[in-house]
């Protein structure tokens, strides 16, 4: 597993933001597609845990975004 992160790490590095939004759409359609697929019943229960995932993780993203905004050019 931490072979598979450091190559994460070397592709982040190598990567522009362009490539980092397509991955993000990427992964954005994958998941509506998976959406599709859920039955009627369960859809309530995948939106809860959707959401929670997606806060679990915006959070963090955005506060090392801010941070980053907030640093003086050097």
């Amino acid at each position: 597993m931490k072979k598979l992160f450091s190559y994460a790490d070397k592709y982040l590095q190598k990567s522009s933001w362009k490539e980092m939004a397509m991955l993000k759409f990427c992964l954005f359609s994958m998941g509506i597609l998976a959406g599709m697929q859920i039955p009627s019943g369960n859809k309530k229960k995948a939106g809860i845990l959707a959401g929670l995932v997606f806060l679990i993780t915006y959070i963090p993203l955005m506060k090392k975004f801010a941070e980053v905004v907030a640093e003086k050019d050097e």
